[in-house]
Order: C-alpha cells, then sequence, then structure tokens
C-alpha cells in the first residue's frame, strides 16, 4: 500500500546528538526530505536538535534554530526519536521518555543496549512503538535485521566477526606497516578512527557490547555485556604479529557467539571477543582498514558474510536513516516491527567452557628434554600437540628458544591450567603468548 505524502500528516523527528553521525542524518533529512517523505508515506520534519551547548561549532547544514538544551521537552512532542548521545545517561531516561510519550525511537547505542536492552524492549512492546537499532552493531552493515527477521525461521549456530573498524585498523596497520601497538593506535586517532581515549576500542568494551546484541538476536536469549569474556588488544605485540604471519595466520579481534555444550552435556551460549589468530584463508582475514565483517552460520542456510564499513558519519547515517523510515512507515500504516524475541532462554556459559585450538608461544631454555616436559604438562592435562615450531636466540652461554605449540581443539579452561604448570617449570623462561585460533 503506497500513500502520498500529502495524504499524511508529517511525522515530528527529533534528533538527540548532534555529532559526527547526528550531524549526517540531519544533513540527509534537510537533503533528501522529498525522497524520504516518498518512501514514508508522510514528511518527516524535524522539530529539533538536542546538544549539549548551543555554542559549539556546528555544520553549516544544522539550522541552529532547532537547536535546544532542552533534550526531555523535545521529545515529548516527537513522533519519533533518533537518540545519537552515546553513553548510559541521559540516554537512558530521554530513550524511555520518549517510549513513554507515544515515539518510536532508532538508536546508535550499543552501549545502552547491551547494559538496558530488556527495560527498553519490555517498554516499547509495552506502548507498542517501535525501538530498532541496526546502526548499534556494525555501522552500515545490515546485519540485526537479517539476524532478527531473514533468519527468524533457520537456527543460528554461530556468529563471529570483526565488529570494532578502529581495532581492525590498528591490527591491519601493524600487519602490514609494521608499526607497534601505541604508533599504530596514534596513527588511528590522527586519521579520526580513534578516540582520544581509545580504551572502549582497545580494550574490547566496544566489541563487547555488539557481541551481546548479536548473541541476544542469535540465540533469542538475553545476553548482557557482563556475560561476555572480553580480552583486548593492549598486550599484543609486533613480535605477535610476525608470529601470526609465520604461521599462515592474520590477528584479528573476533567477537564470537555460538551455541555451545557444557561439560555436563546441557545446552547454552558462549560469548567473547578476543583476539584470535584467523587463518590466511578465511574471508575474515581479508577484512582490511577500518571494515567491519560479520559472519553468520546457520543450520540451512550455511555460511552467510555480511560486510562494509563499520564506522563514519555517513555509513552509519545510512543504517539510522533505514530504521527511521522503517518506523515511520508502521505509523503511517499502521502495526509495528518485530519486538525482542527472548523464548529460548538458554543460559550463557562459563567462558572455560569454550574450545578452539591454540597457539601458545613460549621462552625455553636450549637443552635436551625440553619439548618432553612441557608436553608431558599438555598431556595431563588432556591437551594435545598438533604442531611445534622452534627457533633459536642468543650468543654463546645465554642461548634460549622460542616454542610454538599449537594445540588440538580443547577447552579454555584445560589451556590454561596447562599454561599455568608449564610457566612453573623451571626450564620455561616466559610464556610470551597464548591466542585462540580460529
Amino acid at each position: 500500500m503506497a500513500l502520498s505524502p500529502g495524504t499524511h500528516p508529517p511525522l515530528r523527528v527529533a534528533v538527540l546528538g548532534c555529532g559526527v553521525v547526528g550531524t549526517e542524518v540531519v544533513r540527509r533529512l534537510v537533503t533528501e526530505s522529498d525522497e524520504l517523505a516518498a518512501r514514508v508515506g508522510a514528511r518527516l520534519e524535524l522539530v529539533g536538535v538536542a546538544v549539549r551547548s548551543l555554542d559549539a561549532e556546528r555544520d553549516p547544514v544544522v539550522d541552529r534554530a532547532l537547536l535546544t538544551t532542552d533534550a526531555e521537552s523535545l521529545v515529548a512532542r516527537a513522533d519519533a526519536v533518533v537518540e545519537l548521545m552515546g553513553g548510559i545517561e541521559p540516554a537512558r531516561t530521554l530513550v524511555l521518555r520518549a517510549i513513554e510519550h507515544g515515539a518510536s525511537v532508532v538508536t546508535a547505542n550499543k552501549a545502552l543496549l547491551a547494559q538496558d536492552g530488556p527495560a527498553l524492549y519490555d517498554a516499547a512492546d509495552a506502548a507498542g512503538v517501535d525501538l530498532y537499532f541496526e546502526a548499534a552493531v556494525a555501522g552500515a552493515i545490515p546485519i540485526v535485521r537479517p539476524v532478527r527477521e531473514s533468519l527468524a525461521g533457520d537456527t543460528v549456530q554461530r556468529v563471529l566477526g570483526i565488529v570494532n573498524g578502529t581495532t581492525n585498523y590498528v591490527l591491519d596497520s601493524m600487519t602490514t606497516e609494521g608499526l607497534g601497538l601505541d604508533q599504530a593506535v596514534k596513527e588511528a586517532q590522527v586519521l579520526g578512527y580513534a578516540e582520544a581515549d581509545p580504551t572502549a576500542d582497545v580494550e574490547g568494551y566496544d566489541a563487547a557490547a555488539k557481541a551481546a546484541i548479536l548473541a541476544s538476536l542469535a540465540f533469542h536469549t538475553r545476553v548482557a555485556l557482563d556475560d561476555v569474556d572480553r580480552v583486548g588488544i593492549t598486550a599484543l605485540t609486533a613480535d605477535d604479529v610476525t608470529w601470526a604471519e609465520r604461521t599462515g595466520h592474520v590477528l584479528k579481534l573476533l567477537a564470537v557467539a555460538e551455541r555451545a555444550r557444557a561439560a555436563d552435556g546441557s545446552e547454552g551460549v558462549l560469548v567473547r571477543v578476543q583476539p584470535t589468530l584467523v587463518p590466511s584463508d578465511h574471508p575474515l582475514a581479508g577484512v582490511r582498514g577500518a571494515f567491519n565483517a560479520v559472519f553468520v552460520e546457520a543450520e540451512a542456510a550455511g555460511e552467510l558474510m555480511f560486510y562494509g564499513r563499520g564506522a563514519g558519519g555517513a555509513p552509519t547515517a545510512s543504517a539510522v536513516l533505514g530504521d527511521l523510515v522503517s518506523v515511520a512507515r508502521h505509523r503511517v500504516l499502521g502495526g509495528k516491527g518485530p519486538v525482542e524475541s527472548s523464548h529460548a532462554d538458554l543460559p550463557v556459559l562459563d567462558g572455560g567452557e569454550a574450545r578452539s585450538r591454540y597457539q601458545v608461544r613460549l621462552e625455553v631454555d636450549d637443552r635436551p628434554g625440553v619439548l618432553a616436559r612441557v608436553a608431558a604438562e599438555l598431556a595431563a592435562q588432556g591437551v594435545s600437540i598438533e604442531s611445534v615450531r622452534q627457533t633459536l636466540q642468543g650468543t654463546g652461554d645465554d642461548v634460549s628458544a622460542t616454542l610454538v605449540i599449537t594445540t588440538h581443539t580443547a577447552p579454555e579452561r584445560a589451556v590454561r591450567a596447562t599454561v599455568d604448570a608449564v610457566a612453573a617449570l623451571d626450564v620455561v623462561r616466559g610464556v610470551v603468548s597464548v591466542l585462540p585460533v580460529l
């Protein structure tokens, strides 16, 4: 059913936040108003833009007459609210206030959804309005809707991917340019890929929030940020990158959510974010720069990959406007979009249950019997060795060896116990790194 924009009253749109993404959303609402109206069946009238400061410098496309610091009053007179403030508060209060007033909400706030998603979903459902968040997970990449809707009749087994463009740019620079971690982060900051404080990215918090959202959608189970096992990239070195290349891998910060079975045989969900060695011939290994990619493995559909720009004003605004058109059409034509599905209610398993191959790099004494002693500790924990590489370094009486051991698939708990036991051997000078292998 199509409606002429002139037959339905304009829909009042409020935008909360006017940073890079907010400015681009405003730009498209202003410059593409006729096209958007034709798609929706009603005009989208921008009634205000909430900002922290009225005096800050703005892009000329933002009409200063629309700026306000009174966000609460703004959301009370909107039919649709676009939340691009970020953070938990006041975003959470404003989103709930918008829903109470009967407004549909579009948000790109992954931290808010990962922490308070269930409360927001319940509120939207009770009020009969939409809550859309495509831009919260992977920028311009359409992944929320395919997982939530297109695969609703399938059984998703695993979702994994690169969901943080900053860390992917950093690791790619370390791989291709030979930069150290600090240098690569500074370069990312200069180019605008990383914030002045890059903690949320390099420590994996951003990716963990997105992993929680994807896991909740894929497995019809409420997964919170605190349920995600998280390891960032701050401990990685140029040497780690070099060894990854030598063994036919590329280092990536991966978000992984999968169905799994605990030791007692019960089914659950595992969700983790960690630096991972990706085989060079895997599609994710070729994801360069600040791009994102999400790989979905479903029972019937098989393997699917979604790739594109994961950040930036224009790409993220594309996802936001797509959601805005959808919620606006629902208001014009009646009905609403899909609601949260948490019927499976699977338990979130402890990270120690995760099973993977691992690459363990050790510095050891160069003398007979060392490998046998290390292998004995692995065997004691039930961890078998797939391959071993050895190189020597040093001169004279101070010669040591680097052992790079790749294990067969084993529980993370067993690998960690093995590493602790190996580290205690008098012939082991240090455990240099322990990295999962995809």
